[in-house]
């Protein structure tokens, strides 16, 4: 059985061995001309597209790769640089959280415009890519297989044109001839379908591909440039606060100030720096009885329509300052800026949080008769210019800040 094995395999081998020779041995007469070629112009005409394509699709997928490349590179230093700016940002440096995430919002903004990319972009131009070595050692088949037919042709023809003819010889050489045409027409009839579907795809391939890749790139530049803005305001605040600490020394020794004359007025206080505690707010007061003197007072007041001779002579000054808050974009109700000379920590939820540097925007309260002594009504300026939100105000004790 092993020795049958055998001699089939050598048969076999045998048999490629003359086909080999016998392609060999066409192909030299019909390149001196003593054979003829079987051509066919429109089907090199397609093959001569299908290497083309296959190249250019070749290189376009080549230098995908290459700027995917380069993408995961700018990614790894935009991560290594942000990092480092996280690392030695300190936690008292205006915006630390907000720095925090904006790392954070960066390198996730990178990975998924690599993985965009990849997914949309690249893997189209493979799987399109992939169809291409099939069809190309089909077309080498068929160059094989046409070269078998010329050669069976040739062998055919050469025996009729014998002296001698032998009969049995002719049929087999007809038999061998049929085969090698039918094989070899199978082959031609469907890359002949095959190739102008083929070529005509590229287009659409192409398409989808930059499309897709341009419209991943607008959308990561457009959030890029977000993250950006946001970055250079957190650089912008910071160098304010810096300025702020640079003068808080100074500007505390100096008289005359609300933050000074509070922290004199507190007995129990040793140290000038430090200030009392914050004045103790009363409960809501309930709705007092209506004293007959200010009736009488409001009626003469309206009568005259004159501005009320109780109000503070400061409320026209406020009434202006808040006016021309409103004029720069600052929050409705400002009336000057005061920044924080001590941390003060919130004990209720109206209140407003204090760090040393803090630069906070005092608002006028909407009913002046609920602002309690010593108290002011405002929201952080960092907070208001980064999100314009004045939900965030509250309250907090005056002889914490200072006024500038």
């Amino acid at each position: 059985m092993a020795e049958l094995g055998k001699g089939v395999t050598a048969g076999k081998l045998a048999l490629n061995v003359q086909k080999r020779l016998n392609r060999a041995q066409e192909k030299v007469l019909q390149k001196l001309g003593k054979a003829d070629e079987t051509r066919d112009s429109a089907f090199e005409e397609l093959v001569a597209n299908f290497n083309k394509q296959m190249t250019e699709g070749s290189k376009v997928q080549r230098d995908l790769k290459a700027y995917l490349v380069a993408v995961k590179a700018m990614h790894d230093a935009s991560r290594r640089l942000q990092d480092c700016l996280a690392d030695m940002y300190e936690p008292d440096w205006f915006g630390k959280e907000e720095l925090d995430a904006q790392v954070e919002d960066t390198d996730t903004l990178w990975m998924d415009y690599h993985q965009n990319l990849t997914d949309k972009s690249l893997l189209g131009l493979d799987t399109y890519l992939a169809q291409f070595p099939e069809i190309k050692a089909r077309l080498a088949k068929r160059d094989r297989k046409l070269v078998d037919f010329d050669s069976a042709r040739h062998h055919f023809a050469s025996l009729q044109k014998g002296k001698k003819k032998d009969e049995a010889k002719i049929a087999k050489a007809e038999e061998e001839l049929g085969r090698a045409q039918r094989i070899f027409e199978e082959l031609n009839v469907e890359l002949q379908d095959e190739l102008p579907v083929l070529w005509d795809s590229r287009v659409g391939v192409y398409v989808g591909t930059f499309q897709s890749l341009a419209g991943h790139q607008e959308k990561f530049h457009r959030e890029m440039s977000k993250l950006s803005h946001n970055l250079n305001d957190i650089m912008t605040k910071l160098e304010e606060q810096q300025q702020l600490k640079k003068d808080a020394t100074a500007a505390a020794k100096k008289g005359g100030s609300k933050s000074e004359e509070a922290n004199h007025s507190q007995a129990s206080s040793p140290a000038p720096k430090k200030p009392g505690p914050p004045p103790s707010r009363p409960p809501p007061r309930l709705s007092p009885s209506p004293d007959p003197k200010q009736q009488i007072a409001a009626l003469l007041e309206d009568e005259a329509a004159a501005p009320d001779s109780d109000s503070d002579p400061t409320s026209t000054t406020q009434q202006s300052s808040v006016t021309n808050g409103a004029d720069a974009e600052l929050p409705p109700g400002f009336l000057y800026k005061v920044k924080a000379v001590h941390e003060y920590t919130a004990t209720d939820n109206d209140e407003l949080e204090l760090k040393v540097g803090d630069a906070v925007l005092v608002l006028a309260f909407d009913n002046p008769e609920e602002q309690d002594d010593g108290w002011l009504l405002g929201v952080k300026e960092a907070h208001w210019f980064l999100k314009k939100d004045i939900s965030a105000k509250g309250v907090f004790p005056e002889n914490f800040t200072q006024k500038v």
